[in-house]
This record gives C-alpha cells, structure tokens and sequence, in this order.
C-alpha cells in the first residue's frame, strides 16, 4: 500500500477490510450496486467484533446480538469492476445499555478517493424473543474499550 495514494481516514486507526469489486457487484448502470455496499457494511461489522472477541459463540452464550436500527449511506462517487477498495470502520457510540453506533468510509486504493460514508445504530435484541433487552456485560466491556471519540455516535433518546 506504500505506493498508493495515502488514505486520508475520518477518524484514526479504522478497523479495515480490502474489498475488490467484481462484476457480480455491478449493476446495470456498471458500478457496484447499492445493495452490494450494504452487504459490505455487514461484512466489515461482522469482522470487527469478531476480532474485537464479540464474536457468533458469545453471542449465543449470553443470547443476545446487536441488531441494526438504522443505515444511513452517503453515496459519493462510484465503485467499479476491478477497483481495489479499503472499507474503514469504527465503533462510535454506545449508550452503556442498549445502543451502539458504528461509522464507515469506503476508499478508492489507487486514488485515495472516499466513494462512501456510511453510520449505523444497533440495538441490543434478545436472539430467542428478538424483543430489545439490556447488552450483556460481556457486550458493555467490549463496546465501551472498542468506541472511539469524535465519530458520529448515537442520537439522543
């Protein structure tokens, strides 16, 4: 990566995942498909936590999960067949009960260009009812040590 565009990231040290957009990902316009950028925003998250400890077999040890409540995605320039992105994320709020909130930016590699930003919220679900219930404190731990400051966090309640 030492001879491309340095990465100008919205917060420091993203948690990242290389993507490589294939055609598959392309829709009839010829760029990435907004439903494949939502399936990224998944895979990263899911590669986060996992790294982070809070991975599937907590999950179901403790019988809750983080659900998504809200996407919102700035879609600002297009991805193509054959490009080589960086997606960065970060956890940015957690309200020390029930809500988290995580926030993305999706790079360009050889340009350095940010294509997209994106903020999620999640809610803490029981896995059996998937009825809201309070975060675990194997969640709360995990949460609070991995949230970062300045990002866009939670909305107040």
């Amino acid at each position: 990566m030492s001879e491309q565009t340095p990465i100008h990231w919205d917060l420091p040290d993203p948690f990242t995942l290389e993507i490589l957009v294939v055609e598959a990902d392309t829709d009839e316009l010829g760029h990435a498909n907004n439903v494949v950028y939502v399936r990224w925003l998944e895979d990263i998250s899911w590669a986060h936590v996992n790294e982070l400890g809070m991975n599937w077999a907590l999950h179901e040890a403790t019988g809750k999960a983080m659900a998504i409540t809200r996407t919102e995605i700035d879609y600002l320039a297009s991805a193509n067949a054959g490009d080589r992105l960086l997606m960065g994320t970060w956890l940015t709020g957690f309200d020390g009960r029930f809500r988290s909130a995580r926030q993305f930016q999706l790079v360009r590699l050889d340009n350095g260009k940010t294509l997209m930003r994106a903020v999620s919220t999640h809610a803490c679900v029981d896995l059996k009812t998937q009825r809201p219930s309070r975060a675990p404190k194997e969640f709360a731990d995990i949460l609070k040590a991995a949230t970062v400051a300045g990002g866009k966090g939670l909305e107040p309640t």
